[in-house]
């Protein structure tokens, strides 16, 4: 659909109708927040008129144009890095995202992502509905978390796994190490979250404001070491899937993931340390969180398909490191 117009003309049923509902309902591969893109970025007019707003109302016989030419000036510089292909078929592709990838371009980071790699390897075949600088995005997770992500190869699966993603109806699990014992060892953590006003860059749970965010949590095990603080593995899933929603919920229960440098238990101290265990938690570069399991309906076959990554080797030394440790 790239590089296309489409001309539509509304009927008397359509009378009343948001210009976003319309158009998804005529052209069924486009998302929501695709049309909003669309309409932000000048794109969509109605009897000529560029609009400004996606809840502008239809009349009869009017006639709606979307372009959908992309920006030529956003020009992504192809890759010819590789990746971990878990699994790929003709409509969509899951990657083990490794930690400190960032999944696509933005301020300060242009050409190392992942989008890049994407382009250098699979060049045009992709979805376009998340913009030219983000073929076959669907969605992400933090450039220090590794695990699983999918890509859409085209619009019709990107469509499709962007409505599950917008019902919540994915399922998201992910494995992290996180100081200290949560109470009750198992449950739910459901509040709401919003931007930090002292750094924008950071997100905090509020009890009235911000976007609904659920978290559900296991605890795996608990570790009790000598010269160690208690640590435990917990297994997260995530029932909504905000900005550093873990990570927030963390600090909303007064702890934080190992090697989370934003999202940092302030108060935790070492009297006396294990040397060994300090050398590993110094050299980790970034949070140990792991997203080890995706599952959804398969856009094309409508049948639930799971996939699963093991611990990525810093994680998984970490943990090693805990369990052959004598208490």
């Amino acid at each position: 659909m790239e590089n296309k117009t489409i001309k539509i003309l509304s009927t008397t049923k359509d009378i009343g109708k948001r210009i976003d509902v319309f158009i998804s309902e005529n052209i069924k591969e486009q998302t929501r927040s695709n049309i909003k893109r669309l309409i932000n970025l000048k794109n969509v007019t109605v009897n000529g008129i560029l609009i400004e707003s996606q809840s502008r109302k239809i009349k009869e016989r009017d006639i709606i144009e979307i372009n959908f030419k992309e920006n030529e000036n956003n020009i992504i510089q192809p890759s010819k890095m590789s990746v971990e292909i878990v699994y790929e078929d003709k409509d969509l592709i899951i990657i083990n995202k490794p930690q400190g990838l960032v999944v696509h371009p933005g301020a300060g980071n242009l050409n190392d992502t992942l989008v890049n790699i994407l382009v250098g390897n699979y060049k045009k075949k992709l979805s376009n509905l998340s913009g030219s600088t983000r073929p076959g995005i669907v969605h992400r997770i933090d450039k220090d978390t590794s695990g699983l992500i999918v890509v859409a190869k085209n619009n019709y699966s990107h469509a499709g796994l962007g409505k599950q993603f917008s019902d919540h109806s994915i399922k998201r699990k992910y494995i992290a190490l996180v100081w200290g014992v949560l109470r009750p060892l198992k449950g739910t953590i459901e509040t709401f979250l919003t931007r930090s006003k002292r750094n924008r860059q950071l997100m905090i749970a509020d009890e009235f404001k911000g976007k609904k965010a659920i978290t559900r949590y296991s605890i795996v095990k608990v570790f009790i070491k000598k010269n160690i603080p208690k640590i435990s593995l917990i297994e997260f899933e995530l029932k909504t899937g905000r900005t550093h929603q873990i990570r927030a919920h963390m600090m909303y229960k007064g702890t934080s993931l190992l090697g989370d440098q934003k999202y940092r238990k302030k108060n935790l101290k070492f009297k006396k340390i294990d040397k060994n265990f300090e050398k590993i938690l110094f050299s980790l570069k970034g949070q140990v969180l792991h997203a080890h399991t995706l599952g959804f309906v398969h856009p094309r076959s409508s049948k639930k398909v799971e996939f699963k990554t093991k611990l990525p080797s810093n994680f998984k030394k970490l943990v090693d490191y805990l369990e052959n440790l004598k208490n």
